[in-house]
């Protein structure tokens, strides 16, 4: 496992190099003066969260891709809610189910300490926790571009509206992700951040009762965590191997055994781009890591705030 993680690590970084968006404004060695700490800190602690709790790395990969969805990889999701403003925690998707706020909190103490000041942002941090966790958990290591500032203000309503649910069928999923200026392949391959982590009851209940395209025995077997009515807290493993980020999220698929409707909607076996993707992906570690990092990073360019706009908060929850 350590030679492959390796040899991942050196295709993937002399991949993503190239496919870093043409902007002046984020770089991958935007700290490399200001604070060369930085990056050492932020994986220390997030070594240490998931080291406590592995589920802790698939929260931290989904707050990022939470943040990044609603207005751009802004540090939006962090901000609690005001007397003016109603953040993005209560929304939809996110109520009762983000998590890692703590672990922010912790990142940003030790950043700062290393540091002497506050010169990274709750954006990057983000940013960089999510390729963090990817890596600890066996996945491939990428260069995330950084510079991000924050936002000084939060959308519930955006946070309702952009944010993809996992009940969508594949048209407003391809819609959805089209809409953030990503394409069939960022679907698929950061649709596969399911490949750690656990899911709610809530969100899978309706496809193990009523849809058709899934295993039965899989079926059967989740609706022992998930009656059909209650439990809506109980969870389980989005796939069989929830503390590796491997490929047997897309092994899973073709046996019909997504757990979310919307995971099971990217392949059905009749022959389009997304099947083939999964095919591909399933049989190739290379090309997913490849294509999983190039997404990633093109997912973190979406829409920052560089420059003077923005801040860079001295308390991830609250602006300045």
């Amino acid at each position: 496992m350590a030679a492959l993680q390796s040899l991942l690590v050196c295709i993937v970084v002399a991949v993503s190099i190239t496919v870093i968006p043409t902007s002046a404004q984020l770089s991958a060695d935007f700290y490399n003066k200001v604070c060369p700490q930085a990056l050492p800190a932020i994986r220390a602690v997030v070594k240490q969260a998931i080291f406590r709790e592995p589920r802790i790395g698939a929260s931290l990969l989904r707050l990022h891709f939470h943040d990044c969805f609603v207005n751009g990889c802004d540090g939006s999701i962090l901000l609690d809610d005001t007397s003016s403003v109603t953040g993005e925690k209560t929304a939809l998707p996110n109520v009762n189910s983000v998590r890692g706020f703590d672990v922010i909190d912790d990142i940003k103490k030790a950043v700062d300490k290393a540091c002497n000041r506050s010169v990274v942002s709750c954006a990057d941090i983000l940013a960089v926790a999510a390729r963090d966790s990817v890596f600890l958990l066996d996945g491939p290591l990428y260069q995330v571009p950084l510079g991000r500032r924050d936002a000084r203000t939060a959308s519930l309503s955006d946070a309702n509206r952009n944010l993809p649910p996992p009940f969508f069928n594949f048209p407003q999923l391809v819609s959805n992700f089209q809409a953030h200026g990503l394409d069939l392949t960022d679907l698929v391959v950061l649709s596969a951040a399911h490949t750690i982590g656990l899911a709610r009851c809530t969100t899978f209940r309706a496809r193990i009762y009523n849809d058709t395209n899934i295993d039965p025995s899989f079926a059967a077997s989740a609706q022992q965590n998930c009656p059909s009515s209650g439990g809506n807290d109980n969870t389980l493993p989005l796939d069989a191997t929830t503390r590796r980020f491997d490929t047997v999220y897309f092994n899973s698929l073709l046996k019909q055994k997504g757990l979310l409707h919307s995971d099971q909607e990217l392949f059905k076996n009749n022959g389009t781009d997304s099947d083939k993707l999964v095919f591909k992906y399933s049989r190739n570690p290379f090309a997913f890591a490849r294509d999983f990092s190039a997404s990633m990073i093109k997912m973190g360019n979406l829409k920052p705030l560089t420059g003077n706009d923005g801040e860079v908060r001295l308390n991830c929850r609250k602006i300045n």
